[in-house]
């Protein structure tokens, strides 16, 4: 089973606890004997700092999250933090478990603004808690030790805006450019997703236009207006290349895709087409329609849904 976003996140701040609880847990017992003693402190996470893998910043707060020495960071001490209140911060409104460790969920930080996170020893002595040693993370500076993540195949639907959607049966569809020309500007299309190498394209049906993304220069997209998806002409600009043998979609699908997101286009004056998107290595299409509303679906269910389906 392919992991989601979510499960990719969560694999990745398990590697990252398992590298950060054990060091921690034993710089906080270094840090008991001198709780009380600023200086040494201080000297201490100096010293130690290195001990702590990936850390930018390293500090010990009170159980109210008043800091009770100064940060340190890689460059030895930072003053002007001794006394600071964290205690509104992200990570002092999560629970610490049981065992004392706590790796906090991302959050923007206050200096850089930018993604961060903290994790929190809990020091204790006799059994009570003195505070917390807390060491600070710029996400920039953490490995990634997951697989990145792709994206499902399930049908997926995403609401767009409420004001349109609460307008959508006082508008009608205006017939562009491309509605004009539209089986000839998707006879256009088909030939670039299955001869020319272009391997997702968006079509915007009532801008008239359409955004290509080609095997030869994937990092960049190019706009053909409304003239270009008038004159056939625009193909020879794009050299023939092969299918890839990794595309999800056959080839022999994107005539019927390019079909069926026509119907969709014509088949209502109220409820129509607006946008499309075709991905054939994802094996993806999303549709977006004029109340706004999104869907994103496999090539397969989507070609399995007439247009009783949507209207």
């Amino acid at each position: 089973m392919n992991n989601s976003w979510k499960d990719s996140i969560y694999q990745q701040r398990e590697v990252l606890a398992e590298i950060l609880r054990a060091p921690l847990a034993h710089l906080s017992e270094r840090c008991e004997p001198l709780w009380e003693q600023r200086d040494a402190l201080d000297a201490t996470l100096t010293e130690n700092f290195s001990s702590i893998p990936h850390c930018s910043v390293l500090y010990c707060m009170g159980t109210d999250g008043v800091q009770i020495c100064n940060n340190v960071g890689v460059t030895g001490i930072v003053p002007a933090y001794l006394g600071s209140d964290h205690s509104h911060r992200p990570y002092m409104k999560e629970a610490v478990p049981a065992w004392g460790f706590l790796l906090s969920d991302a959050y923007i930080g206050l200096n850089g603004h930018r993604p961060s996170l903290t994790a929190l020893q809990v020091v204790s002595r006799d059994g009570r808690a003195l505070g917390y040693l807390a060491a600070a993370f710029d996400l920039r500076n953490l490995p990634v030790t997951s697989a990145l993540y792709e994206e499902p195949g399930y049908w997926r639907q995403v609401k767009g805006d409420p004001a349109i959607r609460g307008t959508v049966f006082q508008q009608s569809r205006v017939e562009s450019p491309m509605d004009r020309n539209l089986e000839q500007a998707l006879s256009i299309l088909e030939e670039l997703l299955t001869l020319r190498g272009v391997y997702q394209c968006q079509i915007h049906f009532s801008s008239s236009q359409a955004t290509i993304w080609t095997v030869d220069d994937p990092f960049r997209y190019r706009i053909l207006d409304a003239e270009a998806m008038n004159d056939p002409d625009i193909c020879l600009i794009y050299p023939p290349r092969p299918y890839p043998d990794d595309a999800v979609i056959p080839p022999g699908d994107i005539k019927r895709i390019l079909g069926t997101l026509r119907a969709l286009r014509l088949s209502d004056s109220t409820i129509y087409l607006r946008m499309a998107l075709i991905n054939i290595f994802n094996g993806m299409v999303s549709v977006t329609f004029s109340c706004d509303g999104s869907h994103y679906m496999s090539h397969v269910e989507f070609l399995m849904k007439d247009t009783s389906f949507w209207f």
